[in-house]
């Protein structure tokens, strides 16, 4: 994975931001809308597109488009860096691959010290009832 690469294909939108502001809300576009082209991506190699597609499933558009939002900052600038960081966060958690996990046995060793505690156990029960005449 490239990341100049993966953030040359990015587009941005610089829309008006919802919610409460005043009047500076009406007349500046802070919020920042960032959109991905998975499918038609260059950046990444069939493989990685795949594993991010079963990854991302349901942050996905049905035509393979992500798209993030970032409206935290009163700033364009820094809402452009914040939804471009969390855009690559997103990218390399989705490409790592999970270790494979392999079943092992119980050493006998173990197998052996529960039975010889249930023996114990069992033995001090026994001890515990009346004599049998």
């Amino acid at each position: 994975m490239e990341t100049e690469k993966l953030i040359s294909e990015l587009n941005f939108k610089a829309v008006r931001s919802s919610g409460a502001g005043g009047q500076n809300v009406n007349k500046v576009s802070s919020k920042v809308v960032l959109s991905f082209d998975l499918g038609n991506s260059n950046a990444l190699t069939e493989e990685e597109k795949l594993l991010l597609e079963t990854k991302l499933y349901s942050r996905l558009t049905s035509e393979k488009i992500l798209i993030l939002n970032c409206d935290e900052d009163r700033s364009q600038l820094k809402n452009k860096g914040i939804v471009t960081k969390r855009f690559l966060d997103i990218i390399t958690t989705g490409l790592v691959i999970p270790k494979i996990r392999k079943a092992t046995k119980i050493p006998k060793s173990v197998i052996r010290k529960r039975i010889k505690d249930k023996k114990n156990v069992s033995d001090i029960k026994k001890n515990r009832r009346k004599p049998d005449f």
